[in-house]
């Protein structure tokens, strides 16, 4: 007898598969659909302008904010970061409830396999305690920006230049030249010195009796032609200028200067502050503190043997 099928027999048997296939089309389609409004919120998060008080002074957020430059990059690597993990997370989740609702259709019993689903998470979750803490702190260490790739930071365990940021390790150099691999739910503190813009401080000794008017007048001198200096400008966010005077003793008086510059800059406009300071003090005879070392008369460092 040949083999056939009434019309409410085939449609009993396609209405499964139909329903299986409908489930993954619309998974496909609504996984895209998210996928392209990660694009762009990611494309517009990226390109967004920052505020103008982050960093202090109009001049630092023209230097620093505009696009191009390390402010927008840090962001765009950021903004695309968390871009690829909510993809991700969206991707499982609607794989994962596609995949249950198509067994379900085909007739298979969900309830055992979501017990069994719950005792292993359950194990998984105690036995994964500290990777799910790393991963989450790693999640809102890039979601607060607290710190990125190039970032001079101290964090406790140890400090150092930032050369890598993952959702659970971060890697560190330090002066040593040694590589820290430090996770990121053991941070319990990081202090970052270069985010947005880096601080000069500088001390300048002088002799006590000299003219500190006009000691201050040849530094802030030196500040603003450093300042004004096309190799240098793009490097300073605020001129240096002196503050005051930090410490006065027998021999010598010491006034504290303070400017900003870009992030990680300031070592090299520090050196070349002093150099042409050191060149302006020789030419105006302006004299600084003579060091004695231990052993000299009258010092209480004296060398073993002395009078």
């Amino acid at each position: 007898m040949p083999f056939a099928l009434t019309w409410n027999e085939f449609t009993a048997y396609a209405d499964t598969p139909a329903r299986v296939a409908f489930l993954i089309v619309l998974g496909v389609a609504l996984r895209a659909v998210l996928n392209r409004l990660v694009d762009r919120l990611v494309i517009k998060t990226a390109g967004l302008e920052p505020p103008r008080h982050f960093f202090g002074s109009e001049r630092a957020a023209q230097l620093i904010g505009n696009n191009g430059t390390l402010y927008h990059e840090r962001r765009s690597q950021r903004a695309h970061a968390l871009g690829s993990l909510f993809k991700s997370i969206t991707t499982v989740v609607i794989a994962s409830m596609v995949t249950l609702t198509a067994l379900n259709q085909l007739g298979f019993q969900l309830a055992p396999v979501l017990a069994s689903a719950g005792v292993v998470g359950v194990a998984l979750g105690f036995g994964a305690q500290n990777l799910v803490k790393d991963f989450l702190a790693g999640v809102f260490m890039l979601l607060e920006d607290q710190y990125g790739v190039g970032d001079v930071i101290d964090m406790g365990q140890a400090s150092g230049t930032v050369e890598g940021v993952g959702l659970r390790v971060t890697r560190l150099r330090d002066g040593d030249g040694v590589l820290w691999h430090v996770r990121n739910g053991e941070v319990l503190r990081v202090g970052n010195k270069s985010q947005g813009w880096s601080s000069l401080v500088l001390d300048v000794s002088v002799a006590y009796d000299e003219d500190v008017a006009q000691v201050e007048q040849l530094v802030n001198q030196v500040g603003r032609e450093l300042a004004e200096d096309e190799n240098w400008r793009d490097q300073i966010l605020e001129t240096p200028q002196v503050v005051g005077i930090e410490e006065v003793n027998g021999s010598s008086l010491t006034l504290r200067v303070i400017g900003k510059c870009r992030p990680n800059q300031h070592f090299g406009v520090q050196r070349e502050f002093r150099l042409r300071l050191k060149e302006l003090f020789d030419a105006r005879n302006i004299r600084v503190p003579t060091p004695v070392w231990p052993g000299q008369p009258g010092q209480s460092g004296a060398a073993p043997g002395t009078p």
